[in-house]
């Protein structure tokens, strides 16, 4: 009796062990959290996963992972932690709780999250030879309100506004509005990343006229949605080098026009003979007054218009100041260079049709002067009443002079006109004159020979 009984109890102790080796060898699967579990930078992180179905996980082996199995970040074994096993940036850093291990749930805690804690994370129970995982993915958040907005003097191709803010992760969305919510093209955008893998963003926006009176600077974190956000005001003063750049161009074109007047009235005192030189000349002179206008606006027009260094670079103040100044000697000098030119120019023509006048004419050039002229008479030593033009003072006089030469000339219009050397007694010398008016007695009068 005493043997049955040993037997009995033999039996039931096998079967009771036979059930616990069929429960812990029960398949499993791990749920855990779905979707991407949000980290603020510096916070803590919690990352759960559980057996289902549930049952009881003490023996079994919990580990944590990122991209290798080897390089745990937390790991459980043979109910306990296993602290030495964990790579070096997460030690005193994570923690298991097991409050519920024996429903087969987990959590794991890390400390003082940083950028690099983003990404996926492995949970895996293995049992035996048995083993099941869940995957996580993790991302890191982080924002900064302060936003800092820099304003640049205003040159001549408007005013630059420039908005800075750091410590941002991921990359934040950026822009620019306006005062209605409506997004502004922006010059420029750059990034970089600091030793922390945080982002500093930089954002550029040109304004060229007083349309957008005030800017608003916009960063979004495009996970979370949040916003930092900060306006400035721009008043009328900044855009009042734009006025002083169209006064600059309004008196040079009036200097110009004034050039043309002062040289149209010079180009009056010409004979009235030659009415065709007049107006040649006139039309010369503004040929040459506006060819420069032209020639010295287009240049201007270019330089402005052309974006050598882009609004993000370094030394795009550097050359608009140089676009300033280049302008501002353009313009100082293209007035008294117009101006020369056409003096050069007139004087050079008036000493070559001087030098053309003492060519002799030809029989057919005497005959048609002697028609044009057919009372006039050519005797020296003998007075002429009437008005003539000093051909080197251009001076003008009403005299009875005496005459020790005549001759004729052709303008370059083709109209003969009648020169004379004067005799003046005091001082003693000679002076060419263009003869314009004459009054000669009938008994004096003589043809040519």
């Amino acid at each position: 009796m005493g043997s049955t009984g040993l037997c009995f109890y033999g039996h039931c102790i096998v079967m009771f062990l036979l059930q616990m080796i069929t429960a812990s060898s029960e398949p499993f699967i791990v749920n855990g959290l779905e979707g991407p579990v949000l980290a603020s930078l510096g916070g803590n992180l919690e990352l759960s996963c559980q057996l289902s179905p549930p049952q009881q996980a003490q023996h079994m082996e919990i580990r944590w992972f990122r991209n290798l199995y080897t390089e745990p970040v937390h790991l459980y074994r043979d109910g306990k932690d296993m602290f030495g096993e964990i790579i070096s940036k997460y030690v005193e850093r994570t923690e298991l709780l097991k409050d519920v291990i024996e429903d087969g749930k987990v959590t794991l805690r890390i400390f003082n999250v940083t950028v690099d804690d983003d990404g996926s994370y492995h949970c895996v129970f293995k049992d035996g030879d048995f083993y099941e995982e869940h995957i996580t993915q993790v991302k890191v958040t982080a924002i900064n309100l302060q936003v800092q907005i820099h304003v640049h003097p205003p040159n001549t191709k408007g005013v630059i506004v420039e908005c800075h803010s750091g410590g941002w992760f991921p990359r934040p969305l950026m822009e620019w509005r306006d005062r209605n919510g409506e997004v502004i093209p922006a010059a420029s955008k750059s990034h970089s990343q600091g030793r922390d893998k945080l982002f500093n963003m930089k954002i550029s926006l040109l304004v060229r006229d007083s349309f957008f009176k005030q800017v608003i600077c916009c960063f979004q974190n495009p996970l979370t949605g949040q916003e930092a956000r900060t306006s400035v005001i721009l008043s009328d003063a900044f855009f009042s080098w734009n006025s002083i750049w169209k006064m600059i161009l309004g008196i040079t074109v009036s200097m110009m026009v004034l050039s043309i007047f002062v040289s149209s009235f010079l180009l009056r005192n010409e004979p009235k003979v030659c009415r065709c030189l007049w107006d040649a000349s006139r039309m010369i002179g503004i040929l040459i007054m506006t060819s420069s206008a032209v020639t010295v606006v287009s240049l201007m027009v270019y330089l402005q218009m052309k974006q050598r260094v882009p609004v993000s670079d370094v030394h795009f103040e550097l050359d608009t100041l140089w676009v300033e100044d280049i302008s501002v000697i353009l313009c100082s000098l293209m007035v008294p260079a117009t101006m020369l030119i056409s003096y050069t120019y007139f004087r050079l023509k008036d000493w070559c049709q001087h030098n053309h006048s003492q060519k002799d004419f030809t029989s057919n050039d005497r005959n048609r002067c002697k028609d044009q002229h057919p009372n006039i008479k050519q005797i020296s030593g003998d007075p002429i009443e009437g008005r003539a033009r000093n051909v080197r003072t251009k001076e003008e006089k009403d005299s009875s002079v005496f005459v020790s030469e005549m001759w004729f000339l052709r303008d370059s219009c083709g109209v003969c006109k009648l020169g004379m050397t004067v005799a003046i007694k005091y001082p003693l010398n000679f002076d060419k004159y263009i003869l314009l008016e004459n009054h000669y007695p009938e008994s004096q009068q003589k043809t040519l020979n």
